[in-house]
């Protein structure tokens, strides 16, 4: 907790010199990337960066399993499974046993899903892993460790990793429209004027009738 009280009690502009606006200017490209990287289907619903990372990474390879997708992904495979989940409701994966072991699953798109990837670029995702990779061991090793550092210092650290701009609710699904209202459980007015009704049906009926 030590580093978290030092960090709030920091002024805003210590640290602003050339390395730490370069950081930031590159974190700023890094998100602007990742949050333009969600597509919006035919019909109105929307896929995220991270469900287009996930969908080309089945693409590519075919009949993978959830663990096989976490390693492509550099994701927890308990953050790929719910990405998965998703896009199987969606129809977008289908999730089938292994030929070669039944306790074994294995993940193919859907034709929904092969025109939800049609024609893209290589997500932000990808270019960045890609990049990633282009460095020497050491380069990454050191980037790691200096990041894991910085998150340190600004007590981020025990935030909880998802893929990128993805949560726990379901993204891309249109609002349904509310249930209707059970017989005898409308608002308070509408009961009210519908008790009234009769009353005054029979008002109208008793001055309406002739005299004897």
């Amino acid at each position: 907790m030590a580093h978290r009280d030092a960090t709030t009690t920091r002024s805003a502009g210590h640290g602003t010199d050339a390395a730490t606006r370069r950081i930031l200017d590159a974190l700023r490209r890094i998100v602007r990337g990742l949050s333009a990287s969600a597509r919006v289907l035919p019909g109105g619903s929307s896929v995220s960066g991270a469900q287009l990372f996930v969908l080309r990474q089945i693409a590519t390879v075919p009949t993978l399993s959830v663990g096989e997708l976490a390693a492509r992904t550099f994701a927890g495979q308990s953050t790929v499974s719910e990405v998965v989940a998703r896009l199987v409701e969606r129809r977008l994966v289908a999730r089938r046993a292994s030929a070669t072991d039944a306790r074994q699953a294995e993940l193919t798109l859907t034709a929904a899903g092969r025109r939800a990837i049609e024609g893209i670029e290589p997500t932000a995702q990808e270019r960045l892993a890609a990049g990633l990779a282009a460095l020497r061991g050491a380069e990454r090793e050191t980037l790691a460790t200096a990041l894991e550092s910085w998150l340190d210092a600004a007590g981020l650290t025990e935030l909880p990793v998802s893929m990128f701009f993805e949560d726990k609710s379901a993204k891309g699904r249109r609002a349904t429209p509310a249930p209707p209202t059970p017989p005898g459980r409308g608002s308070a007015p509408k009961r009210a004027a519908a008790a009234s009704r009769p009353s005054a049906t029979r008002a109208r009926s008793t001055r309406a009738r002739p005299a004897h």
